[in-house]
């Protein structure tokens, strides 16, 4: 019996160290690092996780440098990462959804028992320590699982630090397009305003009739109208950018956005720039590769914790016996098996094989759709980029010779009033569908970006005209 109870202890021990070496573990540094790896070059800056005082320090102080200048895209990106307190709880939640992960891995804790027994001058003192053997036995693909859900978990990291910045970098969009149409808006408003009061005076020295000056000042109420219109949206798109930042009140008060947005590239992206940029490991596709491996080794192990499990008992018992004084020891140890009667485990094994199933499905959707997804977005990219180079090419310097050539005529008396106020809402109307039609491109830009690293990001185009322009820089 000494000898078989040494082997087995023996054999737990082993195991046990063996098991031990292999256990999933997981670090948070090493998470943001590696996340910082895979979005680099999307982000073109570093995301850290403030953990203590001292880095929220630095974080701070970072931010206010930031915004000591006027914020453009990628600052505002870098702002995102050192200032929003949501996105530090994301890293937060990050942590504990992987550490979560990784627990799954580890050897459960082993159970300790004592029991005294008194009969008659007889005292048996036992202790038991039991662990589950199956436990044991079925660490390394435990572990195994655990390090696949881990790298789930930090793929997702990855993807959601994407899907942020890519938040941001449209808000910061159509924030400087809204502030800039509302610029423009006020330009207008001045203009109607003059040509309101002039005509009143005109019309009192008898050289307007009533109609003539009821137009001008009808030209001046529509533009009173479209500048509140525009204070509103630019002061709602800055407040969203604003709770994306995770900027506080006085950090409100000191950003400062440009006064226009970038100008157009020279060149737009052509087909095999895209292909040359597009991400050879997708997060999309790594994430569902990912979630194929964990489901099958999930399916794997489920194959035999499903239908029993296995406990053993090491015990060491010592007798002592007063009417005698005598004292012996008894070591032994106990197996025990849960007997498959009632449940047989068939339903676990088809509910994981049918999440095995699912996966590799998913997968298989997954690269089929990424091809669809750059496609779309490459297309929207490019269609926005011909219409903002058409505005600024084509109709907005055509807008302006008509405008010269009205004005012109209108001093001859060869058209009048009407028709000159009819001309001046076509050119407002062209100047600020063009600021529409950037905003669009600048849109489609960042859609595009995050699509190359396998983050689709649908954005519709919006026909622009004449009679939509006033509300597209809104979209």
């Amino acid at each position: 019996m000494n000898l078989k109870f040494k082997k087995i202890k023996s054999m737990v021990l082993v195991t046990a160290a063996l098991g031990l070496s292999g256990c999933a573990s997981y670090n948070v540094d090493q998470g943001v690092d590696r996340a910082n790896r895979g979005a680099h070059r999307f982000t073109q800056s570093e995301l850290n996780f403030a953990k203590n005082k001292e880095e929220r320090d630095k974080r701070l102080a970072a931010t206010n440098q930031l915004l000591a200048k006027p914020v453009g895209q990628k600052e505002a990106v870098q702002l995102l990462l050192a200032n929003s307190a949501a996105f530090q709880a994301l890293l937060a939640q990050n942590w504990a959804e992987a550490a979560s992960a990784a627990q799954s891995g580890r050897i459960s804790n082993p159970t300790f028992a004592f029991e005294s027994v008194v009969t008659g001058s007889e005292t048996e003192l036992n202790r038991f320590f039991t662990f589950g053997l199956l436990d044991l036995i079925t660490l390394p693909q435990r572990s195994a699982m655990a390090n696949y859900r881990v790298e789930q978990v930090q793929i997702r990291l990855t993807a959601e630090v994407v899907d942020q910045v890519t938040r941001v970098r449209q808000a910061w969009v159509r924030a400087v397009a809204a502030e800039q149409s509302y610029k423009y808006a006020a330009q207008v408003l001045t203009s109607a305003e003059a040509s309101a009061e002039l005509a009143r005076r005109m019309e009192s020295v008898g050289n307007f009739n009533k109609l003539t000056r009821a137009r001008h000042q009808a030209f001046y109420a529509d533009a009173a109208i479209q500048l509140a219109t525009a204070k509103q949206t630019a002061v709602s798109r800055k407040e969203e950018l604003v709770r994306l930042l995770g900027l506080d009140e006085s950090q409100t008060q000191q950003l400062v956005l440009p006064e226009r947005l970038p100008n157009l590239p020279r060149q737009p992206m052509s087909p095999e720039d895209v292909a040359k940029q597009a991400s050879q490991e997708r997060l999309d596709i790594q994430q569902a590769k990912a979630a194929l491996n964990a489901a099958a080794k999930a399916q794997g192990l489920n194959l035999v914790t499903s239908l029993t499990d296995i406990e053993l008992s090491v015990r060491r018992g010592s007798v002592s016996d007063s009417s005698t004084s005598s004292y012996s020891t008894r070591r032994g140890y106990e197996v025990g098996v849960k007997l498959p009667i009632f449940d047989w485990g068939d339903l676990q094994r088809d509910a994981m094989s049918a999440q095995t199933l699912a996966a590799a499905n998913q997968l298989e959707a997954t690269i089929r759709a990424a091809g669809s997804s750059l496609r779309e977005n490459y297309a929207a990219y490019r269609t926005t980029y011909d219409i903002s180079r058409h505005y600024k090419d084509e109709v907005i310097p055509l807008r302006q010779v008509i405008s010269e050539e009205n004005v012109l005529r209108y001093n001859g008396m060869l058209i009048g009033v009407f028709e000159l106020l009819a001309d001046s809402r076509d050119q407002i109307g062209a100047v600020i569908s063009a600021i529409a039609a950037e905003q669009q491109f600048w849109l489609a830009d960042a859609a595009l970006q995050a699509t190359l690293i396998g983050r689709p990001t649908s954005i519709g185009v919006t026909v622009i005209s004449k009679t939509t322009g006033t509300t597209a820089a809104s979209h």
